[in-house]
Protein backbone atom coordinates (compact mmCIF):
# COMPACT_ATOMS: atom_id res chain seq x y z
CA UNK A 1 0.00 0.00 0.00
CA UNK A 2 1.19 3.19 -0.80
CA UNK A 3 0.26 7.17 0.08
CA UNK A 4 0.47 9.89 -1.69
CA UNK A 5 0.86 13.83 0.01
CA UNK A 6 1.40 16.44 -2.34
CA UNK A 7 4.01 18.37 -1.30
CA UNK A 8 6.81 21.91 -2.33
CA UNK A 9 9.65 19.98 -2.94
CA UNK A 10 11.74 16.66 -1.79
CA UNK A 11 13.41 17.09 1.39
CA UNK A 12 12.22 13.82 2.83
CA UNK A 13 10.20 13.76 5.70
CA UNK A 14 10.61 17.45 6.62
CA UNK A 15 9.05 18.56 3.43
CA UNK A 16 6.72 20.73 3.54
CA UNK A 17 2.74 19.92 2.41
CA UNK A 18 1.33 22.09 -0.65
CA UNK A 19 -1.95 22.99 0.12
CA UNK A 20 -2.81 23.29 -3.79
CA UNK A 21 -3.14 19.47 -4.96
CA UNK A 22 -3.13 19.72 -8.41
CA UNK A 23 -0.48 22.33 -8.49
CA UNK A 24 1.79 21.04 -6.24
CA UNK A 25 5.42 21.11 -7.37
CA UNK A 26 5.83 17.34 -6.35
CA UNK A 27 4.27 14.47 -4.47
CA UNK A 28 5.65 12.42 -1.89
CA UNK A 29 5.18 8.16 -1.51
CA UNK A 30 5.43 6.79 1.56
CA UNK A 31 5.69 2.44 0.48
CA UNK A 32 3.89 1.19 3.77
CA UNK A 33 5.12 -2.13 3.63
CA UNK A 34 8.80 -0.95 3.36
CA UNK A 35 8.43 2.15 5.27
CA UNK A 36 10.28 3.88 2.41
CA UNK A 37 10.02 7.54 1.51
CA UNK A 38 10.32 8.68 -1.88
CA UNK A 39 9.12 11.75 -4.39
CA UNK A 40 7.98 12.08 -7.81
CA UNK A 41 7.68 15.68 -9.87
CA UNK A 42 4.21 16.77 -10.71
CA UNK A 43 4.61 16.60 -14.59
CA UNK A 44 0.58 16.74 -14.65
CA UNK A 45 -0.76 19.24 -17.96
CA UNK A 46 -0.31 22.31 -14.87
CA UNK A 47 3.16 21.94 -15.74
CA UNK A 48 2.68 21.25 -19.76
CA UNK A 49 2.01 17.87 -19.11
CA UNK A 50 -0.56 15.91 -20.57
CA UNK A 51 -2.07 13.91 -17.50
CA UNK A 52 -4.15 15.23 -14.54
CA UNK A 53 -2.61 15.18 -11.52
CA UNK A 54 -4.98 12.29 -10.90
CA UNK A 55 -3.81 9.85 -13.23
CA UNK A 56 -0.07 10.36 -12.28
CA UNK A 57 -0.95 9.18 -8.81
CA UNK A 58 -2.49 6.42 -10.17
CA UNK A 59 0.22 5.50 -12.14
CA UNK A 60 2.43 5.09 -9.33
CA UNK A 61 0.06 2.46 -7.58
CA UNK A 62 -0.68 4.73 -5.03
CA UNK A 63 -4.05 4.04 -2.88
CA UNK A 64 -4.62 6.77 -0.61
CA UNK A 65 -4.32 10.47 -0.70
CA UNK A 66 -3.71 12.84 2.11
CA UNK A 67 -4.24 16.62 1.28
CA UNK A 68 -5.22 19.68 2.91
CA UNK A 69 -8.69 20.11 0.86
CA UNK A 70 -8.81 19.09 -3.06
CA UNK A 71 -11.34 20.11 -6.18
CA UNK A 72 -14.16 18.47 -6.91
CA UNK A 73 -13.10 17.45 -10.15
CA UNK A 74 -9.66 16.22 -8.87
CA UNK A 75 -11.60 14.08 -5.67
CA UNK A 76 -13.72 12.30 -8.48
CA UNK A 77 -10.76 11.09 -10.29
CA UNK A 78 -9.24 9.89 -7.82
CA UNK A 79 -12.37 7.93 -6.55
CA UNK A 80 -12.91 6.64 -9.97
CA UNK A 81 -9.12 5.47 -10.10
CA UNK A 82 -10.07 3.19 -6.45
CA UNK A 83 -7.96 5.35 -4.66
CA UNK A 84 -8.94 6.89 -1.07
CA UNK A 85 -8.30 10.66 -0.45
CA UNK A 86 -8.36 11.45 3.19
CA UNK A 87 -8.28 15.67 4.15
CA UNK A 88 -7.07 17.89 6.90
CA UNK A 89 -3.15 17.76 6.37
CA UNK A 90 -0.77 20.89 7.45
CA UNK A 91 3.06 20.45 8.36
CA UNK A 92 4.84 18.45 7.52
CA UNK A 93 5.26 14.79 5.37
CA UNK A 94 6.05 13.24 8.25
CA UNK A 95 3.48 15.42 10.43
CA UNK A 96 1.02 14.33 7.81
CA UNK A 97 1.80 10.69 8.10
CA UNK A 98 1.03 10.93 12.11
CA UNK A 99 -2.14 12.30 11.78
CA UNK A 100 -3.19 9.93 9.08
CA UNK A 101 -1.70 6.93 11.46
CA UNK A 102 -3.50 7.95 13.90
CA UNK A 103 -7.16 8.85 12.79
CA UNK A 104 -6.99 12.34 12.95
CA UNK A 105 -7.84 12.87 9.21
CA UNK A 106 -11.22 12.47 7.54
CA UNK A 107 -12.19 10.67 4.86
CA UNK A 108 -13.47 12.66 1.89
CA UNK A 109 -16.52 11.99 -0.01
CA UNK A 110 -17.57 14.18 -3.10
CA UNK A 111 -19.47 16.77 -0.73
CA UNK A 112 -16.12 18.29 0.88
CA UNK A 113 -14.42 19.13 -2.00
CA UNK A 114 -13.53 22.57 -2.01
CA UNK A 115 -16.27 24.24 -4.03
CA UNK A 116 -14.18 27.34 -4.93
CA UNK A 117 -11.78 24.63 -7.05
CA UNK A 118 -13.02 23.71 -10.27
CA UNK A 119 -10.15 20.95 -11.02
Amino acid sequence: MKICIPVEGKNGWDERICEHFGRAPAYALIDLEKMELDFIENISDHFGGTKKPPEIIADTGANIVLACGMGPMAMNMLFEKGLKVYCGISGTVKESFEAFQNGKLSLATSELACKDHKH
